[in-house]
């Protein structure tokens, strides 16, 4: 894909591509920005924020919908992830941050079948004890990430989100997904038994 320059919306999230966010619009910069974009159904770019460092990888992301607006100006909208993108240089001529980004292509190849069918599997079982219900069914086909929809449905630590969103290779991020989530898993069933226990006992729960 060809360089491109997209307002930037620096946050403390990662968003992956096929994820739709739902974001509260209250600093007038922002507000500003995503006028912008609705007025010329553009998109733009959420990028990890943590201090005063930018992270270099980050997401495209169209409005899809307003949700609500304030009397005050505020708004929430709901947003839809696009392309995972890479900073080339940042421009602050306007109110909010823009950015010439490089549009990063998504590699499929060499995908284990076992590791997502191990994959799916975990995160099924971590979604039950983490909310009392099988996960979300999710379909593959045409070039959509597993890993980024497992890393979406379950609570991944924001670092490791981001680095997820750095991997090109799908069958790499999914790999560091299984191994994330047999670590995991364990701890969630620990975690369950201790509280059930103590549930048992007439203690409060944890």
């Amino acid at each position: 894909m060809n360089p491109a320059r997209i307002p930037l919306f620096p946050l403390d999230i990662v968003l992956f591509p096929g994820q739709a966010v739902p974001l509260h619009i209250f600093e007038p910069r922002y507000r500003e920005m995503t006028r912008h974009c609705m007025d010329t159904q553009s998109p733009f770019g959420i990028v990890r924020s943590s201090g005063v460092s930018l992270a270099q990888t980050g997401c495209s992301a169209m409005i899809v919908k307003i949700l609500k607006e304030y009397e005050d100006g505020r708004s929430d909208i709901l947003t839809a992830g696009q392309n995972a993108f890479r900073l080339i240089r940042t421009h602050d001529e306007k109110p909010y941050l823009e950015a010439d980004v490089e549009y990063l292509e998504e590699d499929f190849t060499g995908v284990d079948p076992g590791v997502s069918s191990r994959l799916e599997q975990l995160c099924n079982q971590c979604h039950q004890i983490l909310y009392g219900q099988d996960a979300p069914r999710f379909e593959t086909e045409g070039g959509i990430s597993l890993a980024y929809h497992v890393a979406s449905e379950l609570p991944v630590e924001v670092a490791l989100r981001q680095s997820l969103l750095e991997i090109r290779l799908e069958a790499e991020r999914q790999e560091r997904l299984v191994a994330h989530l047999s670590e995991w898993y364990p701890q969630l069933q620990k975690r369950e038994h201790v509280r059930d226990k103590a549930g048992g006992n007439g203690h409060a729960k944890l």
